[in-house]
């Protein structure tokens, strides 16, 4: 019997809203048929959420390492001390310590499939441990191995990916590069590819300037960078288009064509991407070895305690890190043996298969 899914989830900022969609998708009895849930944090903060929030319990399998953890159970590592004091709806520092070393550790020791974090407070969290503008940063310094991380923002029918992410927009200028626009639509469309099973991706490339800097008006970036990047995507063999004014590209509904959509900086692309999908949409990062993703919302300090939070965007993180888990083993084992060379004998009239693979002939 082929073993479940484990996924990792961490506890993100313990006084926004992190433990009420927690516990509202774990409550669901079909998750653990799904997966085998591993949750970092802590038994009595749960409990003191519960009780807020006047929800069902959720009977957590107390487990000292991941190994240990029960298939049929919701499993909980404890990663916070006890007297830790939650003060709902306030960004505190010890508010703002996750469990994401000990998940992280986990993930890198093969301990756990697939990780889930809950929103932290980028702020809150920050420490000589934790300097990065938030977890995508993060994790590709801890588990990408050299490789470059790429946020996508993603639904059912948009998927939003951005060339800069957490900069400042003062910068973006700066990070706009042909090489940084060709390097991310090379790890969007192998993520494409490989995590969500497109055989062929189309992406659209918006422009950075209004009205797509109406042809050096308002700006030359499009002429000078972001073109000469497209076209080189395309010598490359990738089904790349643009650069797209972003207003009118998401106001027509233009989007709908593409397989996914290459936005230059944060807000241009996740500004439209949160109107149309803030309920069910979900922040993945690419490009790494390892699966993670998380909701698209934050720590909504505002509403939390009060029983309001919506859960459907963690539960979709949690079907998405499913998904990417089981479509990267798919593609790994369709692309892992090509098929055998086929030649002709010196006579030319004879078909013979070749069975050495290129590696048994020191290829």
């Amino acid at each position: 019997m082929e073993c479940k899914i484990k996924v990792g989830i961490t506890q993100g900022d313990i006084n926004g809203v992190g433990y009420e969609v927690i516990l509202k998708t774990l409550s669901d009895p079909h998750i653990v048929e799904l997966c085998t849930p591993v949750v970092y944090g802590s038994a009595k903060v749960a409990a003191y959420h519960r009780k807020a929030l006047d929800i069902p319990a959720v009977n957590f399998n107390i487990i000292s390492d991941a190994s240990a953890a029960d298939e049929n159970k919701v499993n909980l590592i404890t990663c916070v001390d006890d007297d830790v004091k939650v003060e709902i709806g306030k960004a505190t520092a010890i508010g703002g310590e996750a469990a994401y070393e000990r998940a992280a550790a986990d993930m890198e020791a093969g301990s756990i499939d697939v990780l889930l974090t809950a929103p932290i407070n980028k702020h809150a969290i920050q420490s000589d441990k934790f300097d990065f503008p938030g977890h995508t940063e993060y994790l590709e310094r801890r588990l990408g191995n050299g490789q470059k991380a790429l946020m996508i923002l993603l639904n059912d029918t948009l998927r939003v990916a951005l060339v800069s992410g957490h900069v400042p927009v003062s910068k973006v200028s700066s990070v706009v590069t042909k090489e940084t626009i060709l390097e991310k639509l090379q790890i969007f469309e192998q993520s494409l590819r490989q995590d969500f099973c497109v055989v062929k991706p189309r992406i659209a490339v918006l422009a950075l300037n209004p009205h797509a800097g109406d042809d050096g008006l308002l700006g030359t970036e499009e002429i000078e960078i972001i073109k000469p990047a497209i076209q080189e995507a395309n010598a490359k063999g990738m089904l790349c288009f643009g650069p797209y004014p972003a207003d009118g590209f998401f106001g027509t509904g233009h989007y709908r064509q593409f397989d996914g959509v290459l936005a230059m900086y944060h807000d241009q692309g996740l500004a439209p991407f949160k109107a149309i999908a803030m309920e069910d949409g979900v922040n993945y990062t690419a490009g790494l070895p390892v699966v993670r993703t998380s909701p698209d919302h934050g720590t909504a300090y505002d509403i939390a305690g009060q029983n309001r939070a919506d859960e459907q965007s963690f539960r979709h993180a949690l079907y998405l890190a499913i998904d990417v888990f089981r479509n990267r083993s798919f593609y790994k084992e369709i692309t892992a043996s090509p098929l055998r060379k086929q030649y002709f004998d010196k006579s030319g009239d004879k078909e013979v298969l070749d069975l050495t693979s290129d590696t048994d002939k020191g290829e």
